[in-house]
């Protein structure tokens, strides 16, 4: 056991029963927040281990409550240098929304050079669909042919 408190009532701070001499209490049982922590400090190797805080609430009836955590020790803190992966995530990223961009482009001309063709079409072919060329209208080519020989 590394540090056993007691709390009398709701508006006082646990006092100490049994400790270590490097355990820290540094919760507040009477803030807002409700919260009792503990700080271990100067942590060696050995300390490594499970950890289980034992609670007994009177108001519940002296129900207990248990929650345990896992300490692992390390010998010296290693930041990580993400540089390289932030550059990847980067380019890739960028690839992709430049594959996004080609391929909105490409419908975007598909869709102008569609409708450019369909107007093409429509000069071509008379509002109301006859040939002009076989009816004898004015300008057509059946004006300009002579007339048959009987």
């Amino acid at each position: 056991m590394i540090y056993h408190g007691k709390i009398k009532n709701k508006a006082s701070e646990p006092t100490v029963i049994q400790h270590n001499p490097r355990v820290e209490f540094v919760g507040s049982t009477t803030k807002k927040d409700n919260n009792i922590s503990i700080v271990l400090n100067n942590v060696e190797f050995s300390d490594a281990g499970k950890y289980t805080c034992h609670v007994k609430n009177p108001k519940e009836k002296n129900a207990q409550h248990n929650a345990t955590i896992f300490l692992t020790v390390v010998h010296k803190m290693v930041k990580t240098d993400n540089t390289v992966t932030l550059i990847i995530v980067g380019v890739v990223g960028g690839l992709i929304g430049l594959l996004i961009l080609f391929m909105l482009i490409k419908r975007v001309v598909l869709f102008i050079i569609k409708k450019t063709q369909d107007g093409k079409k429509e000069c071509l072919v008379s509002s109301s669909g006859n040939d002009n060329t076989e009816n004898g209208l004015a300008g057509s080519k059946a004006e300009q042919k002579a007339p048959p020989k009987a």
